[in-house]
């Protein structure tokens, strides 16, 4: 125990970080990692279900039958449970925006292998993803120090945090059951809107949970406070939600559009939620806070010029369609030869010209 300790000082010490965010850094980036694989995997699975089935996008579920996008789910639930650990050490305005990592992951391997091409600008988003993210881990807040789930409760029950979250919940009861009949198809913005929300929500009560489980494996049982149920139920539930509302953004609209959208959205919201809730700024000095919104706008300049550059292969513009096409071929072309592209799809780009010797072919 002297041994460890004494490494762990030594890391503080050196890297002028804590060890709980060490730890939570480490399970943030495998969780990118297995994350990032599973956007491919899953979206091969909903295309070659929709090919066979009724389409998520238009409240299918024949998804669930196909073997890849398990493969891709059970991917992502690694992935998550990583995160989800990295919660319990981190403090969520360290962890949520390394969330980017997976979408560089995801480059990556579509470029390696799916044999899609990543402009020079493309690489240069990676750059700043990687250069905003550092940022963020090195000014990072300490993680604050809890002894029980009763204290997180005392928390999420004070006047601020119950008035975000009764906007929160009010903002997606509208866009669930007024917006989505009518725009779901149409507009990005109601999917991703709910998604977004919800998970603001979800991420709070995860971190809650794992502060709980960590608490009860140190010898501390958690288990017997009801708030630690709770929390569980708040989890499971904005999960559920989460999940059916971000399949369905994928299948009716274009990854590359989805996933940077997303993660701006999901990551500025789970920010504001940690800030009001757990008060991370209030363990820090302005020019910590400034330095830490800095290396975020640089991970979001990353992000877009990421997607924004994914389809510039042979010195053709972007075109990227916003929505997919509703009837489309498994091969990931639409009936008229036009191509889905996408960092999920593996499809490279085609020029107008090349579509007579596609259809000839």
């Amino acid at each position: 125990m002297g041994g460890a300790q004494l490494v762990g000082r030594w890391v503080e010490s050196y890297t002028g970080m804590s060890t709980d965010n060490i730890k939570g850094l480490l399970l943030a980036l495998s969780s990118s990692l297995f994350i990032g694989a599973s956007f491919i995997v899953k979206k091969k699975g909903l295309k070659k279900a929709g090919a066979s089935g009724v389409r998520a996008g238009v409240g299918g579920y024949s998804y669930l039958l196909e073997p890849l996008w398990w493969a891709g789910m059970i991917t992502m639930i690694v992935g998550e449970i990583a995160n989800f650990a990295a919660y319990a050490f981190a403090p969520a305005i360290l962890v949520t925006p390394l969330g980017a990592l997976s979408i560089i992951i995801s480059a990556i391997l579509a470029h390696i292998m799916l044999r899609e091409k990543l402009h020079i600008f493309g690489i240069l988003g990676c750059i700043l993803c990687v250069v905003g993210s550092t940022t963020i881990v090195l000014h990072a807040p300490p993680e604050r120090q809890i002894e029980s789930v009763a204290e997180v409760w005392d928390l999420a029950t004070e006047p601020a945090f119950l008035f975000y979250a009764a906007v929160v919940l009010a903002a997606s009861f509208v866009l669930i059951f007024h917006f989505v009949p009518q725009y779901g198809q149409t507009h990005i913005m109601v999917y991703i809107g709910i998604c977004s929300l919800v998970g603001s929500l979800s991420v709070m009560s995860v971190k809650a949970l794992g502060i709980a489980l960590k608490l009860t494996f140190s010898g501390m049982n958690q288990l017997v406070y009801p708030q630690t149920w709770v929390f569980s139920f708040v989890v499971i539930s904005c999960i559920v939600t989460q999940m059916n509302y971000l399949n369905k953004a994928l299948d009716t609209f274009n990854t590359a559009v989805v996933s940077p959208i997303y993660y701006t959205m999901f990551t500025s919201l789970t920010i504001l939620a940690s800030v009001i809730m757990f008060k991370d700024w209030d363990r820090q000095n302005p020019t910590q806070i400034v330095t830490e919104m800095c290396g975020f706008v640089t991970i979001l300049s990353g992000t877009f010029l990421l997607h924004k550059t994914k389809d510039m292969v042979d010195g053709l513009p972007p075109n990227l369609p916003i929505r997919l096409p509703k009837h489309a071929d498994e091969d990931g072309y639409a009936a008229e030869g036009i191509p889905l592209r996408s960092a999920a799809d593996g499809i490279p780009l085609r020029s107008p010209r090349a579509t007579d010797s596609f259809r000839s072919s």
